[in-house]
């Protein structure tokens, strides 16, 4: 077993946690949120969409089916650190190729274990998201004060354009007449696979491509993916939504896609309390009345009172929690978006039927 040195967590509110170290040894900060999720723990850490933030688990057990390379939403792991009650470093896993301690090492991860995480989700839930800092190095608390003070606030940061591709890629049947063009916020793999699957031939375009280029790729329709950061300080990407929208050809968007979809027709966002984030909330379809069971990740909302506003605009999901706004369709264009995850790695799959859809409304365009 690995040698564990003291750990500290410290939040923008002057709360202190001790625990231990797990993972890399250093200093790590973001803004903290938190996951209730039992299970997919390595499909959440590396979705683009945590990127810049601090994770807490709240599961009592992280780690104990260990890691394979097939379980990844991205490349690498996209969050900032990790907090849990119990991050375990034995698995049962026939499968698993690697401990959690491993791949939390080999990504450079810092974590702490050892803490109350349940309550730490009840402060949080009641103070709201902030910035966090953890330190497996650094024993003054003092010190760590300091170094949190330098942590920009997440609203209005602008972080996908730095998780998403570098270069353009194209994946399915080049012969297919489904062509979907993908601007990639910090899009997961299996929201392409789920479109792949459905007979798709994509390209997926580097987050600050012009409508031109997309243009260029021919495509039937335009998916806008999920991604981390606050839409109100992606301007480019705004200008580029409103760009494909002009065309007339089916768009589809996700969680951030579903945001700028929003802010392209003149509807403002918000930065949530906490956000939603886990992998049971349920969501009501009101065009079908039907209740669905979703995965969520976002810190960020769709203002409903400037929905109210927008003539061209129809909600069509709703949050039975909290009554936020989870879609929205136009009216007078074929587009239409979803705050929550229908892809659901990990999660239920009660959403899938949205790609079905989207495909659908491809082919009746």
């Amino acid at each position: 077993m690995t040698v564990q040195r003291p750990a500290i967590l410290l939040l923008q509110d002057g709360t202190v946690c001790y625990g231990k170290s797990f993972g890399a040894i250093g200093t790590t900060s973001g803004e903290i949120c938190f996951n209730t999720g039992m299970t997919g723990y390595q499909e959440v850490f590396t979705d683009p969409s945590y990127f810049g933030q601090i994770l807490i688990m709240n599961s009592v057990h992280i780690g104990n089916y260990g890691v394979k390379d097939e379980d990844v939403e991205s490349d690498n792991v996209k969050i900032r650190g990790l907090i849990g009650r119990n991050l375990e470093e034995l698995y049962s896993r026939i499968q698993a190729k690697n401990s959690l301690n491993d791949y939390l090492k080999a990504n450079n991860i810092v974590s702490i274990e050892e803490v109350d995480t349940r309550a730490l989700v009840s402060h949080i839930r009641t103070k709201g998201a902030m910035n966090c800092i953890i330190s497996s190095e650094i024993t003054d608390v003092e010190v760590l004060k300091k170094k949190l003070a330098e942590v920009p606030d997440m609203a209005g940061l602008e972080l996908a354009s730095h998780v998403s591709t570098d270069k353009a890629y194209e994946m399915g049947n080049a012969q297919s007449k489904l062509r979907i063009a993908v601007l990639d916020y910090g899009v997961k793999k299996h929201i392409l696979h789920c479109m792949v699957d459905r007979g798709a031939y994509i390209k997926v375009f580097p987050a600050k491509t012009k409508a031109d280029e997309l243009k260029q790729f021919n495509p039937s329709g335009y998916f806008i993916s999920n991604g981390p950061g606050d839409p109100a300080a992606m301007d480019y990407a705004v200008e580029t939504v409103k760009d494909i929208l002009n065309e007339g050809k089916p768009v589809f968007g996700i969680c951030l896609g579903h945001q700028l979809l929003a802010l392209a027709n003149g509807i403002s966002t918000f930065k949530m309390h906490h956000g939603h984030r886990g992998l049971n909330h349920p969501v009501k379809n009101l065009t079908t009345g039907k209740c669905e069971i979703t995965t969520q990740n976002h810190g960020f909302g769709v203002d409903p009172e400037a929905v109210k506003k927008a003539k061209n605009v129809e909600v069509t999901h709703v949050n039975l929690n909290d009554q936020s706004i989870e879609g929205i369709k136009l009216k007078n264009k074929p587009a239409f978006s979803v705050q929550y995850h229908p892809e659901s790695t990990p999660g239920p799959q009660d959403s899938r039927y949205l790609f079905d859809e989207f495909i659908s409304l491809i082919n009746s365009n």
